[in-house]
């Protein structure tokens, strides 16, 4: 496969990955009108399963959104940004290839 196509690829689960969280955590703020923030959801077994997987996929948009609130008060703010940037990218990478995955298996058993 091409050098192109394989970063197209990237690029494009990037921004799958990226979209899923941005999704997830503004229906979270939708619904509790408060931000997405990584923090327990409740004490219990089921609920700590659920904020495991919330913060699975919302993790992207919770850094960035953090990474913009509070990098420019940071002494250092444009290795801040940097640093969240590329946290937050390789996580929608990753992210967005399962979300991807799901798709085209959503897809292909229509």
């Amino acid at each position: 496969m091409p050098l192109s196509v394989q970063l197209f690829v990237l690029v494009f689960s990037v921004a799958a990955g990226f979209v899923a969280a941005g999704i997830v955590g503004s229906f979270y703020q939708l619904v509790t009108s408060e931000p997405a923030r990584f923090a327990l959801l409740g004490s219990s077994a089921p609920a700590m399963m659920v904020t495991f997987l919330f913060c699975s996929v919302a993790g992207p948009f919770i850094i960035m959104r953090y990474a913009l609130a509070e990098g420019p008060k940071q002494r250092s703010a444009a290795g801040w940004i940097v640093g969240s940037v590329a946290i937050a990218g390789l996580w929608s990478a990753c992210s967005g290839v399962i979300v991807l995955d799901f798709a085209l298996a959503a897809q292909a058993s229509l």
